[in-house]
This record gives structure tokens, C-alpha cells and sequence, in this order.
């Protein structure tokens, strides 16, 4: 039975020019980049020449981007030293109820210590009303963090909108974004966002897990020193770990250069109209299923990232149609919408039926995708929805 693959927003087939990188990383150029003689000096020099490639598909300094472990730790990291510098401030931090565990679970965790944490709800389509930031953020907030694509829906919230309230409403509120389901997805770099912190990470755009990046805008990284475009590698953004020093004192541990030589690789495989192509197969696929009856489509795929298409099948739970999709061999996601009988934190959050939280489906899309792939989900679905069975 043939796998047909769709659930990129899971995670993505490493591409490989990635997989090539990294063996090569760990055979061939495998030294230590802390070492003094030529062989650690020589990773040294291609781990800064990896940082400069992703740094430049997300648009800022190589160094203002710093190499985590994940995603997961460039959010932790972003949220924990960010309340650390502001505590004095204020403790009111604004987020949305849609964001990933990777920030929820960190906000909750600072509510237990006194932080007084606002969740902006979603509307029907997984958006966040500008309106609605603006009218959260206070004279005591310190941070607002908003993911730029949500992970289950596809919806595109509203980030710059976030950095235009905090700076009308002359607040030192720092502003932090989980990019991770956008970069290379949508066209944007921090500055055009306005955010001061930027996760990003490599497994959803055919790089390895395990290596992610964060953002640091310079003047929150190094302190000025002699004028305001001239700063001093003195570090002032606490680190989440402590340790050897590397990535300037600010992200200590022996760096993993087959993941970074890996990530950087995928950045320069990913080809400029890729974005767009994925795009017209995920409207495809939005065409196809909309004419079954029994499928109630949930992302605006007017608005949405290109990647990610959300719908549900009502009369079944998310879960048992994954079960039954995956029997078939086709890969698709329940969006985390169904654990031990409840949808997840995004549906139980969006204002829709709750018959249409239980049968949530996440399908998503990568550079490989195919339209003879969609062919056989639709047909698969449509089978589903008019013989009222999984069955196949």
C-alpha cells in the first residue's frame, strides 16, 4: 500500500540536500567549533555560514539569531527571559487561548507565581480580532505573544497589528512570535512585524527535528555601546541555560553542526515559488471537499497560511476518521482535536458547533504534495460521508 503523506504541518520529510549536510557535518567536518586548531576553527567558520543562511530567509543579522535544541525551547526561552527583564514593570502578559503547548504551558506555569496572564479567543475561523489586542494590552503588561500561523487552523494572526498597539499605546511590552508553521510559508521578517522575538525551527520546512532558532532583536541581545547602531557582544538577554558560553554566552551547549549545517541546507532548498504551489493544491483540495456533503470546511483559506486545511466531518469524531484514513494509507491529523473524548484547547476555544470540534481533520500540505494524492483523499472522504461508514 502506497503512503500518501499529508500531514506536513506535523512535521516534514527531511529533503536531501538536508540529510546530505548533516552526514557530512558528522564524517567529514565533525569538529568541535569551541577547538582551537584548524579542524574546529574550520566548523566554526560553516556554522557561521549556516547562521547567515537562515538568517537571511528570515530576514535579520546573523547575529540577532541564536540555534536552539527545538521550537519548543526558542518559545520558552523568548517568554521566560522576556518576563525576567519586564517583572519590574509589570506582571500582565497577553497571548491567544491558540497558541501552542510550547507557550501555553510556559503562561500557565508563570499564572502559579502571580503573573496575571489575558487569552484572546478566536473567532469561527481560528482569527484573533486587532481590536481585541489592543483593548488587552495595559499599562502593567510586559509581554504579548502571538503565534504569526496557528498550527491547527492555518489562520494568519494578526502580529503587526500586536507591535502597532503596543507602540500607540507607548508600551515597553516586548513582543514575541512563534513562527515556526510561517517561515518560508509567508513572506515577512521581524522588522516587518515588529516583533523583538521570533521562533523558528526546521522540521516543517524539510529540515531535521531537534534544531530550532530564536530571534533576539539586537538591542534586547548586546548593549549599545557607543551609539545606537554600534552594540557590544555583552549579552543582556538571560539565558535559559547555563554553561559553556557558546552563541555568544546567551545559548551554552556544544552546538549540534549537523543539525545547524542540516537547517540551513533546507532553508536553501526551499525554492522561492514553493509557497505558491502549495497554495493552489491546498485551494484545490478546499474545492473538492467542499462539494461532499457531510464535510464542513473550518479555515478561511482566503486569509489562511498556504499549508494547512482544516475541516470536520460532524458526524464522525476526528480521530476514528484519522484511524480510518491512515488504514487506507493516507496520513492526515485529527489537529489534536480529539483526546479522551475532548477537542483540543484550539476548537474547545472557537465559537463553532460542538459536533464540528469532534470531527475535526487537519490536512496539510508540503513541496511534494501531489493532486493525485488529494484525488484519493477526497475519494476516501466522499466514500466516508455517503456510505455513513469507515469501513473501506
Amino acid at each position: 500500500m502506497k503512503t500518501i503523506y499529508l500531514d506536513h504541518a506535523a512535521t516534514t520529510p527531511v529533503c536531501p540536500a538536508a540529510a546530505q549536510a548533516a552526514v557530512e557535518a558528522m564524517t567529514k567536518h565533525f569538529g568541535n567549533p569551541s577547538s582551537q586548531y584548524p579542524l574546529g576553527k574550520a566548523a566554526a567558520k560553516r556554522r557561521e555560514e549556516d547562521r547567515a543562511a537562515v538568517a537571511a530567509a528570515l530576514g535579520c543579522a546573523p547575529e540577532e539569531l541564536f540555534f536552539t535544541s527545538c521550537g519548543t525551547e526558542a518559545d520558552n526561552w523568548a517568554i521566560r527571559a522576556a518576563v525576567e527583564r519586564g517583572a519590574k514593570k509589570g506582571k500582565h502578559i497577553v497571548t491567544t487561548a491558540i497558541e501552542h503547548d510550547a507557550v501555553l504551558q510556559p503562561m500557565k506555569a508563570l499564572q502559579t507565581v502571580g503573573f496575571d496572564v489575558t487569552f484572546l479567543k478566536p473567532d469561527a475561523h481560528g482569527s484573533i480580532d486587532p481590536q481585541a489586542v489592543r483593548d488587552a494590552i495595559r499599562e502593567d503588561t510586559i509581554l504579548v505573544s502571538m503565534m504569526l500561523v496557528n498550527n491547527e487552523i492555518g489562520s494568519v494572526l494578526p502580529v503587526r497589528a500586536a507591535a502597532d498597539a503596543i507602540r500607540e499605546k507607548h508600551s515597553s511590552a516586548l513582543l514575541h512570535t512563534d513562527a515556526v508553521q510561517g517561515f518560508l510559508k509567508l513572506p515577512f521578517t521581524p522588522a516587518e512585524l515588529g516583533a523583538d522575538l521570533v521562533t523558528v525551527c526546521a522540521h516543517k520546512i524539510c529540515g531535521p527535528k531537534g534544531i530550532g532558532a530564536l530571534y533576539i532583536k539586537k538591542s534586547l541581545a548586546y548593549k549599545r555601546y557607543s551609539s545606537p547602531d554600534s552594540f557590544a557582544l555583552d549579552p543582556v538577554f538571560r539565558p535559559l541555560l547555563l554553561g559553556g558560553g557558546q552563541e555568544k554566552g546567551l545559548r551554552p551547549g556544544t552546538e549540534a553542526t549537523h543539525q545547524t549545517a542540516a537547517f540551513a541546507a533546507a532553508v536553501r532548498s526551499w525554492q522561492p515559488g514553493t509557497a505558491n504551489a502549495i497554495r493552489e493544491l491546498r485551494d484545490y483540495a478546499a474545492g473538492q471537499l467542499a462539494t461532499i456533503a457531510g464535510v464542513s470546511l473550518i479555515t478561511d483559506i482566503s486569509t489562511a497560511a498556504p499549508h494547512i486545511l482544516a475541516l470536520s466531518l460532524p458526524d464522525f469524531s476526528g480521530q476514528t476518521v484519522v484511524e480510518a484514513l491512515g488504514s487506507q494509507g493516507v496520513c492526515v491529523s485529527s489537529g489534536s482535536a480529539c483526546h479522551r473524548g475532548k477537542p483540543s484547547h484550539v476548537f474547545a476555544a472557537m465559537p463553532i458547533p460542538e459536533k464540528v470540534k469532534y470531527g475535526a481533520v487537519r490536512v496539510s500540505f508540503g513541496p511534494k504534495s501531489t493532486q493525485e494524492e488529494v484525488d484519493v483523499l477526497v475519494r476516501l472522504i466522499r466514500h466516508i460521508c455517503e456510505k455513513k461508514s469507515l469501513l473501506f
